[in-house]
């Protein structure tokens, strides 16, 4: 096995998310043992009914307008702002998490906390980059105590969330976490079963790719190995799609 050399900068990433050792052949070779694993904490939901969708053909303006005025239930009544998403709207990767914490509702940026602070360096050591990437939620406003999206809140944020999706046009996604990916994906099926396999979005048929929350570890740094073995499986799609989409990132 050829052990590729880490740069002093790469390996910081990676001693970040709690990973000892870079060891692959290439993004297409089955990743080295690493220590740990991300596991998301438990919570329950359901696969929401979408909502009514924003106008037909509303461009990242007139959908970020849309959202910030929104009032389709109940949760406008105690934000300070709307999380829209933030990144490159031409990416390749769109990364969607559950919904905005305390920090995210704060500064109205997705991942911004102590979370995405470690989200952060897990697309670091994979060879992402946040300003690359485009991340959003499934919900675009905190729910009061960080508690689960009910739903009729998730339905609510659906159109906004599907025009987010043809807007980006990403090569893959990953939804991260299993609220994300239930909602995301419209079923109950525990995160595990759902995990290492290529899940196709609707009627468009875009790949998805499922992984860990990083909140988890945050409780839990034991437990990373299984992410990143996500992370380079995502990779590993990216680049066979890619191969036919070129001038993607």
């Amino acid at each position: 096995m050829l052990v590729t050399p880490v740069s002093s900068a790469r390996q910081r990433y990676l001693d970040a998310i709690g990973i000892d050792v870079y060891v692959t052949r290439s993004w297409n070779a089955a990743p080295a043992v690493i220590e740990g694993e991300f596991v998301q904490a438990e919570a329950s939901s359901k696969a929401p009914s979408c909502g009514p969708a924003p106008s037909p053909g509303a461009d990242w303006r007139e959908l970020e307008a849309m959202v910030a005025g929104c009032t389709r239930c109940g949760l406008h009544a105690a934000r300070t702002q709307t999380v829209f998403g933030t990144g490159s709207v031409s990416a390749g990767w769109l990364f969607i998490g559950e919904a905005p914490g305390a920090e995210e509702d704060r500064q109205g940026e997705p991942f911004v906390g102590r979370a995405g602070q470690l989200l952060n360096a897990m697309l670091k050591a994979a060879g992402l980059s946040r300003d690359a990437v485009y991340i959003a939620n499934i919900l675009k406003c905190r729910p009061p105590g960080n508690r689960d999206p009910r739903p009729e809140e998730a339905g609510a944020c659906r159109g906004y969330l599907e025009r987010q999706i043809e807007l980006v046009d990403p090569v893959v996604i990953v939804a991260v976490g299993r609220i994300a990916t239930q909602n995301l994906l419209q079923t109950s099926a525990p995160l595990a079963r759902l995990r290492g396999t290529v899940h196709s979005l609707g009627e468009s048929g875009r790949p998805v790719i499922v992984t860990y929350h990083p909140a988890y570890l945050l409780r839990t740094p034991a437990d990373k190995r299984k992410a990143w073995s996500d992370l380079l499986f995502a990779r590993r799609e990216f680049q066979r799609r890619s191969a036919v989409q070129p001038g993607r990132v």
